[in-house]
């Protein structure tokens, strides 16, 4: 079972019976391997009284399920319901064929953002600018190099040469984000500073780490679509 199939209020309740500490350590302790109530108290120093009581919570949340031992069968098991744990992830936000990351000049934080997405996803993705530089800053290739992405590609390019109509456009700076075409409906906003004007490998370096952990949480929520192959690109 995927994310998709819960409902808000589903997740909604799943995440709020693992809102207590002692529910949360009963689930992590059940990741491991099935354990009976009073095994639980052991492991969690719980009294009988509480185990039972976050155990119907986690039950009525659909977190776990008790199964009957088939030795004793006066002894009962609890064990994690592994499809309500998907519920605690995020569920696929967008769905692409290819992303396409935008800045003004397409000279730093739009390459990095390409190079990195390409590490972390499947979905293709590109770069461009609004108003495309004559060359990629030498300290965006830097830090890229540090970080050992593949920069032989690199060119600076605008994006009416590259965009086409199902692109997701993610504008990682304002001024690219206030000039997307209007007629792009599937686009996103990062508001990164540009570190060209500071100038510093510092700045560039800051940039690259804002980056990554934005790609780090929107790669897994963005699923792929299937290729285009009409071959058109407006």
């Amino acid at each position: 079972m995927d994310t998709e199939r819960f409902t808000l209020a589903e997740r909604a309740r799943i995440h709020a019976a693992l809102g207590d500490p002692a529910r949360l350590a009963i689930v992590d302790t059940l990741v491991a391997g099935d354990a009976a109530p009073g095994e639980l108290g052991t492991a969690l120093d719980l009294p009988t009284n509480l185990v039972a009581h976050h155990l119907k919570v986690l039950e009525e949340a659909g977190l776990v399920m008790r199964t009957r031992s088939e030795g004793d069968r006066r002894r009962t098991y609890v064990r994690l319901e592994p499809d309500a744990l998907t519920a605690i992830a995020t569920p696929a936000l967008l769905a692409a064929k290819r992303v396409v990351f935008v800045c003004t000049q397409n000279s730093a934080r739009s390459q990095l953002a390409a190079a990195i997405w390409s590490r972390r996803s499947h979905v293709p993705a590109v770069s461009a600018g609004t108003q495309p530089a004559e060359r990629v800053h030498p300290r965006a290739l830097k830090v890229a190099r540090r970080h050992d992405l593949d920069t032989s590609g690199w060119r600076t390019v605008h994006l009416s040469d590259v965009v086409r109509r199902d692109d997701l456009l993610i504008a990682v700076c304002d001024n690219a984000h206030e000039h997307l075409p209007p007629e792009q409906r599937a686009r996103l906003h990062w508001s990164i500073p540009d570190p060209a004007p500071v100038d510093t490998d510092a700045a560039f370096e800051a940039a690259y780490s804002e980056l990554a952990d934005r790609i780090d949480r929107l790669a897994p929520a963005l699923s792929p679509q299937a290729a285009d192959t009409t071959g058109s690109t407006r």
